[in-house]
């Protein structure tokens, strides 16, 4: 449908005939990311490689847990790393999921573009 409304515009001059033809690109480009998006969305992260993983940053927290002295501050440093690692693993898993979950694309921008084009 916003295709249809850019494709209905007649440009006049040569600086709106470069506009419209790259408006018709970059939504072009935009189509085809959200299909590349929707067809990778059942691709998800192997089970085996996740726990892979985990098994290796256990072993790693552990052994720096082993051998470091006991106070506060290594205490600090471990739980703020564990933090990190997990923060960043959660938005790995989170952003294979782009069209659900807590980050999500959003079709709003296209909704505004078209409430433009049809003034």
């Amino acid at each position: 449908m916003l295709y249809e409304k850019i494709l209905a515009l007649s440009p006049a001059s040569d600086s709106q005939r470069t506009l419209h033809a790259q408006t018709l690109k970059v939504l072009a480009d935009t189509g085809q990311m959200r299909w590349f998006l929707y067809s990778q969305a059942s691709n998800a992260t192997p089970t085996t490689f996740l726990q892979v993983v985990v098994f290796w940053l256990t072993i790693t927290f552990a052994s720096v847990g082993l051998f470091a002295p006991r106070n506060g501050t290594v205490a600090a440093a471990l739980i703020a790393c564990s933090l990190v690692v997990a923060s960043a693993m959660f938005l790995i898993l989170e952003l294979e999921q782009s069209f659900s979950g807590g980050i999500r694309i959003s079709s709003q921008p296209l909704h505004n573009a078209l409430s433009q084009l049809g003034r």
